[in-house]
């Protein structure tokens, strides 16, 4: 009920939980009236609030300092700042282990400022200068410094917030304080600069747009600092879709960096419009007039990209290879010499694309392609070079250092294959290893006060604070990733506990499976709803690991996600298709919600795949890429072949989205067998994450 609660906030979840509090006492009732308290506050209803909190406090002890600083926070924002200056004074030392500690001295100094005590804030923030860094901190100093009538330091607090945390809604409430206090002229050129710059950064063009053009109105300005906010401007209508090829070409026409992304931007707009001649006009005049511009190398691919989806392969190889050429530091740099690579493998120019492979895993060891590189050089070897040892070394590397890889799974099909081909030496690939995997521990220890509590965060619906409470425990670094994963799927938030694994071992697509501990594993791969999978996999003839991995891969196992597209539920159906299934399955009165429970969207889910199978041969990759991006495509791109294999179907798929959407399955797939081999094998107990 707290978990709902804290989610759906509605009348019926708030009766709910208030019932419960008042059935019961102690902890229980403690973490009720907590639940309640909390999300009163996420709904800006800070009297009742602060009510619950009080009762929490009341009602028991282990979370204590929750109660009482939510409930100071809550009092305040209701202004009742005596009873939150009650619960503040003296909190350091009745809860010295609190993760509110860092927020502390904000909060405080709020509630003291609204007493008119700036005094006392200004004495609070000083003791509590470990908080210094903090956006909100800065945001009370510079309000204390205010108050104070230290008009020139609080103007000087708030610029430095407002440039060192800009994207914060306290930068916001810093922006309107110099605004009020007639000091937001003084923010220089450069500085106003750096805030467009980072909203654009951000993605958040129309702030960054907004912040160009006020620039552009400064008075004193000359003409080329003028000209280049209204290039920056431009830029981030490109992004909004806004710019006209009217409003770019009107643009001064410069030498500088400015005016090589405004030819930048008319690229842009001429490859929108499929202007080919123009485009390359274009080019050609960066290539001559900005050779070193970060916009030509931009230009490069982008072209680059828009030549591969139009089958030009000579054509996007010379944009990508002038990228790599000419700017080896881009960041860019080796994505589009891996592209050159392998488009001069798909026009069958075997010498140009093993040298540039041999030039990739050379130059770029670390990059996400070079996996790609070593896999396909192993390719060449066997097939133009007809010389498998130097074929196995490569395959061996790849399954030694990124074992759970699409690419691994194709280098040991290709071992299988080449059967007793003895490996040779290549020094260029014993130094690509699997990253270490730390000391991972599957057991707690039992006295954990912080674990103690986290779980109780998990009973009231507090679930943001569970992470930070178990990092609080000085002794959680080889356990706090499980911990949390478990707290979370103990109340069948498995995408939450899947999210929490993944950030916390990034290296475990190289891992080998022994190396992780299985709790780890069966939440990094779960089988929630397996009962559901496997019976409707069945009824559908689909191998239940494959739709398993289908799901981890579209939502993560979160039933109630809906995405940007309107695709609903675990296995991401739009409406239309689900209406569609549910008349061939012969569900009456079907109503798009219902692609919200699981079994539902399981069940149709699976129809789909079949038919898409059935659709593309029955060949897993095809029905893969289809449910990613369409049979149309699929269809269209298959037509684009031959393909030596199905390897180089996937390798083909021009859409990178839907290229790392087949890969990831299909490695899926390999990983949930292989940890149920493991988990499975004779005289090993099998692990499973706590539940």
């Amino acid at each position: 009920m707290a978990q709902q609660l804290a989610t759906l906030r509605t009348p019926a979840a708030y009766a709910g939980v208030t019932k419960y509090a008042h059935a019961h006492t102690g902890e229980a009732a403690s973490a009720a009236y907590l639940a309640l308290g909390h999300a009163y506050l996420a709904d800006r209803r800070f009297a009742e609030a602060a009510e619950n909190l009080h009762l929490a406090r009341q009602a028991g002890q282990e979370l204590a300092d929750y109660a009482d600083f939510l409930g100071a926070e809550a009092n305040h924002q209701a202004g009742n700042e005596q009873a939150a200056e009650a619960q503040l004074s003296g909190f350091s030392t009745r809860y010295p282990d609190s993760i509110f500690l860092a927020q502390l001295p904000e909060l405080e100094a709020n509630v003291l400022l609204t007493l008119n005590n700036a005094a006392d804030a200004q004495r609070v923030l000083t003791a509590g200068s470990a908080s210094a860094n903090r956006a909100g901190y800065q945001l009370a100093q510079g309000q204390v410094a205010a108050a104070l009538g230290q008009t020139e330091q609080a103007e000087q607090i708030f610029k430095k917030l407002l440039l060192g945390h800009p994207l914060g809604a306290e930068a916001q409430t810093a922006r309107a304080r110099l605004t009020a206090m007639g000091a937001e002229s003084t923010l220089s050129v450069a500085e106003l600069r750096s805030l467009g710059d980072a909203y654009y950064n951000a993605g958040h063009y129309a702030d960054a747009d907004e912040q160009y053009h006020a620039l552009m109105r400064k008075p004193g300005l000359d003409a080329a600092t003028r000209n280049g906010f209204a290039v920056d401007a431009a830029a981030c209508e490109l992004k909004l879709k806004k710019l006209t090829q009217a409003q770019a070409q009107a643009l001064t026409d410069t030498t500088d960096e400015h005016g090589a992304r405004r030819l930048y931007l008319l690229m842009e707009l001429a490859r929108e419009r499929n202007a080919a001649d123009e485009q390359q006009s274009i080019v050609t005049q960066l290539e001559t007039n900005f050779p070193h511009s970060q916009w030509l190398a931009e230009a490069l691919l982008s072209s680059g990209n828009m030549y591969m989806l139009k089958r030009d392969y000579p054509t996007a190889v010379k944009y990508y290879s002038y990228l790599a050429t000419h700017f080896p530091e881009n960041t860019n740099a080796a994505a589009a010499h891996w592209r050159a690579g392998w488009l001069s493998y798909r026009q069958g120019l075997y010498a140009d694309a093993a040298r540039l492979f041999d030039e990739q895993i050379k130059l770029y060891p670390t990059d996400k392609e070079t996996v790609a590189a070593i896999y396909w050089r192993g390719r060449l070897y066997e097939s133009q070079d007809h010389k498998p040892a130097d074929a196995v070394t490569n395959y061996r590397a790849i399954v030694r250092a990124y074992q759970h890889f699409f690419y691994a799974q194709m280098a040991r099909q290709r071992l299988t294959t080449l059967g007793d081909a003895q490996a040779v030496s290549q020094p260029q690939l014993d130094r690509i290893q699997a990253p270490l995997v730390p000391v991972l521990q599957e057991s707690f220890p039992e006295n954990s006060p912080h674990l103690a509590k986290a779980k109780l965060l998990a009973n009231a619906g507090l679930n943001d604070y569970i992470a930070a409470e178990i990092a609080a425990d000085p002794d959680s670094s080889s356990w706090s990733a499980l911990a949390e994963a478990q707290i979370y799927a103990s109340y069948g938030e498995t995408y939450r506990a899947m999210r929490a694994l993944k950030k916390a071992l990034p290296y475990a697509a190289s891992a080998p499976i022994k190396s992780i501990p299985l709790a780890y594993w069966h939440i990094l791969f779960p089988k929630a709803w397996w009962d559901t999978i496997k019976t409707e996999s069945a009824k559908n003839n689909l191998d239940p690991y494959l739709v398993a991995s289908l799901i981890r891969q579209e939502s993560e196992f979160n039933p109630s996600v809906v995405s940007y597209a309107n695709a609903y539920g675990l296995m991401q159906l739009l409406p239309s298709t689900g209406k569609q299934m549910a008349k061939e399955e012969g569900i009456k009165n079907f109503e798009t919600f219902q692609l919200l429970d699981p079994e539902m969207n399981i069940r149709l889910g699976c129809r789909y795949l079949r038919q898409m199978l059935d659709k593309l041969g029955g060949v897993p990759e095809y029905a893969l890429a289809a449910y990613n991006a369409g049979d149309y495509r699929v269809m269209d791109w298959e037509a684009a072949g031959p393909y030596s294999g199905i390897d180089e179907f996937v390798e083909s798929i021009p859409f990178t989205q839907t290229r790392e959407y087949v890969q990831a399955i299909l490695r899926n797939e390999e990983t949930y067998k292989a940890i149920d081999g493991v988990a499975t094998t004779p005289g090993r107990p099998v692990q499973t994450a706590a539940r």
